[in-house]
């Protein structure tokens, strides 16, 4: 007999550098990413002038093919790239955050539906979206799911923290 494996209760489905986190080390979490790096950023960028950002996962690999079983989770954080053209890869934006490339509704649309795969019924999924490039209506389109509620943050309220309920079956 297989024993089943154990994962904490919430999975930050791309988590990068981890930035939304009181506690990055949170044994709470599995910090999914498909980058492991450390990036320096650009010399001219803003306040993380030459700054290092540190990406490490728990376990590596794309937010639309995930390796996890159905319903694993209770709680996901899909925070996925959201700029779209941004040249140099040492900007402090795409560091932080990554980058959209062309097709990638298509990878918004199956990162929506991974998360709610590895969510348990009556799960909540927090979806986070920053507006500058892409609106956040445009993006919500892309998943057949109900949004229960949402927050707009930040200077210009381009920030939409959105949840999301997954149905009992």
């Amino acid at each position: 007999m297989t024993e089943a494996k154990t994962y904490p209760p919430v999975l930050d489905a791309c988590c990068g550098p981890r930035m939304m986190w009181f506690d990055k080390t949170d044994d709470r979490a599995m910090f999914y990413d498909e980058r492991d790096v450390d990036i320096e950023t650009a010399p001219n960028a803003a306040y993380a002038n030459g700054k290092t950002f540190r990406i490490r996962p728990t376990v590596k690999g794309s937010f639309v093919d995930m390796p996890f079983d159905d319903e694993t989770f209770f709680h996901v954080v899909f925070d996925p790239p959201h700029l779209l053209a941004i040249d140099d890869p040492r900007a402090l934006m795409r560091v932080q955050y990554g980058q959209l490339f062309p097709g990638w509704q298509d990878m918004i649309r199956q990162g929506f539906s991974e998360c709610f795969r590895v969510l348990k019924p009556g799960g909540t999924l927090i979806f986070k979206w920053c507006e500058i490039d892409v609106l956040v209506s445009e993006v919500l389109s892309l998943t057949p799911a109900k949004p229960l509620y949402g927050h707009r943050s930040g200077k210009a309220s381009k920030t939409h923290w959105v949840a999301f309920l997954k149905p009992n079956k």
